[in-house]
């Protein structure tokens, strides 16, 4: 399963930014070593719906510890018995655009 997810603390730490929250969630997907990717809007992370769902929720729990509220948005494509979506959704949208 693919999932993509953004995490948005409703309040920062003392210093009033959000980033170092946002860069704590981050960093537990990076740590997971499940394949991901993270853009402007959203993190995706593929791998089984246990392990997904449990790096999905240690990301809130790190943005939780600095904000007493915490907004989820997430995404999901279950499709079992496929890996490597993360790269081969996009691979075959090149393809059809044909060098566009």
């Amino acid at each position: 399963m693919i999932v993509a997810f953004s995490i948005s603390p409703t309040s920062a730490d003392e210093t009033g930014s959000v980033t170092e929250a946002v860069a704590a969630a981050v960093r537990v997907v990076r740590e997971s070593r499940l394949p991901h990717e993270t853009n402007a809007m959203f993190t995706n992370i593929e791998g089984e719906w246990d392990e997904v769902m449990a790096v999905v929720k240690r990301a809130v729990d790190v943005v939780a510890e600095v904000s007493p509220r915490v907004g989820l948005v997430l995404k999901a494509d279950i499709r079992p018995g496929y890996e490597g979506q993360l790269t081969a959704k996009v691979e075959r949208i090149e393809e059809a655009l044909g060098g566009q």
